[in-house]
This record gives structure tokens, C-alpha cells and sequence, in this order.
């Protein structure tokens, strides 16, 4: 299951959060249309900005657009018009007051959507897929990542027939649900036709402590004496006092 699924989407509630979070009775698939439109008019309105996912949030009749991008200035533009432009046309496509945040994204080369763009973008200018691969995986892994697996289909290199190629650095779970596995797509536009490109990023894993950090608590534990074993209570069990001797035969008489 893990292997063909969204690595997100048995993730979500769990260690991962929605791109959309807004709840309606009777409006749902008209608010899902209204989002595919947000985002595409964002993703198009700045293509050069490396935009990773855009967060929609509702709220009676406002609505809350989160850009996550690698480039915020190209996005924001000259004193903000460029921010103030996609604005108002969000305001003109939803007819609800809208707010525009801007987030950086301080590390993308473990963004798995922008990674994919990137490798999209250099299949575009005709260069080698496998150098393209292993010099993207060497970075990925450089910036921190536990493993990296790319996966490219199509005519690759120009070749006559299409074919599937992957390769893989590092360790990859998509089976364990508390992995951190990041997950993007992009497709790249040759003169030979589409290429896809698909990347799993293993960032980090949840709910797991390192060795060290075990080392640390136990050293901790054993200094306060919390982690030191009770000794077992010592239960003393009174004896019944003893009863008084008979008299003798004889003593108790009188002389």
C-alpha cells in the first residue's frame, strides 16, 4: 500500500497537516473548485518563484492564502505590488476578503516538490538525467536528509522507446507511517515529448528518540534518583503477647 499510494495521505491527521482547511455542509465541491483555481492562478502568476504549496484557510467570509516559496521576494515585488496584485484577483475570482501571507521555505533542497521542479527544469535544457540525479541526491542528502528516492519516465536522453529509471540514496519507509516522507511531482517539456519526475524525501522520523538522547535521560534519571528501583518494604509482624503460665499444682493452695 505504501508503495502506490500519496506517501501524504496516510499521513494526514497524524504527522502531517491539510493544504486546505475550511469546513462546509452544502458548498464543498464548489469550494474545492475555488481552491484548484487559487492555486493555479498563484502557481501561474509567479512561476519563477519556486512556489511550493499554497495553504487556503476560510473563515465565515474571509479567506487566508499562505504562499510557501523559496524566493518571497519575488513574490512580494517591488513595495509589496506584486502581493497587492494577486490580491485583488483573488478577491474579484472568491468575492471574499482575502489575506496574503508570504513563508519561506529556509531549506528547499529538502523540499521534494521543488527539488522535482528543479530536475524538471534541467531536463528541459537537454542536460544528462543520471548526472542531473546523483548530483540532486548529493545535495539533498548534504543539506540533512535521512534518504532520497528520484523516480524519471519517458524518452530519457531521446531515446526512441520510453522507459522508467530511479535511483535511490539512503533509506526511503514509505510503509512507516511516523517517517517523515516529503513527496512531489513535475513534468518536464522536451522536444521528445514529457519526462516525469517523481521525488520521496526522508526527512526525519517521529516519535523516536536517538541513542544519544536515550543516554541523556537515563544519566538524568539516575542522577535525580528517579530512576533508581525501590527497594522492597520490610514488614515486621508483631507476636501476640504471651499468656501467662499455670500455676503449679499445689501453689495455690493455702499453707
Amino acid at each position: 500500500m505504501g508503495q502506490k499510494i500519496h506517501p501524504k495521505s496516510v499521513r494526514l491527521g497524524y504527522i502531517q497537516d491539510w493544504e486546505s482547511k475550511w469546513f462546509s455542509l452544502r458548498d464543498m465541491p464548489a469550494l474545492i473548485g475555488e481552491d484548484f483555481k487559487i492555486r493555479n492562478l498563484v502557481k501561474n502568476q509567479f512561476r519563477q518563484a519556486a512556489i511550493s504549496w499554497v495553504g487556503i484557510e476560510r473563515a465565515g467570509s474571509y479567506l487566508r492564502v499562505n504562499i510557501h516559496t523559496a524566493r518571497p521576494g519575488v513574490v512580494i515585488g517591488k513595495k509589496g505590488v506584486d502581493i497587492e496584485n494577486i490580491k485583488s484577483q483573488i478577491e474579484s475570482l472568491t468575492s471574499r476578503k482575502t489575506f496574503v501571507n508570504v513563508v519561506e521555505i529556509k531549506e528547499p533542497e529538502l523540499d521534494a516538490r521543488l527539488v522535482a521542479e528543479a530536475i524538471a527544469a534541467q531536463l528541459e535544457k537537454r542536460a544528462a538525467y543520471r548526472r542531473t540525479l546523483k548530483r540532486t541526491m548529493e545535495r539533498t542528502i548534504q543539506a540533512g536528509a535521512l534518504g532520497i528516492k528520484i523516480m524519471v519516465s519517458g524518452r530519457l536522453n531521446g531515446g526512441e522507446i520510453a522507459r522508467r529509471e530511479w535511483m535511490r540514496e539512503g533509506r526511503v519507509p514509505l510503509h512507516t507511517f511516523c517517517a517523515d516522507i516529503d513527496y512531489g511531482l513535475a513534468e518536464a517539456h522536451t522536444m521528445a515529448g514529457l519526462i516525469g519526475c517523481k521525488v520521496w524525501i526522508f526527512k526525519k522520523e517521529h516519535f523516536v528518540k536517538s541513542h544519544k538522547e536515550l543516554l541523556t535521560m537515563a544519566k538524568t534519571a539516575l542522577e535525580t534518583g528517579e530512576g533508581a528501583v525501590p527497594a522492597a518494604p520490610v514488614v515486621v509482624q508483631a507476636s501476640a503477647p504471651a499468656e501467662p503460665a499455670a500455676p503449679a499444682a499445689g501453689e495455690g493452695g493455702q499453707a
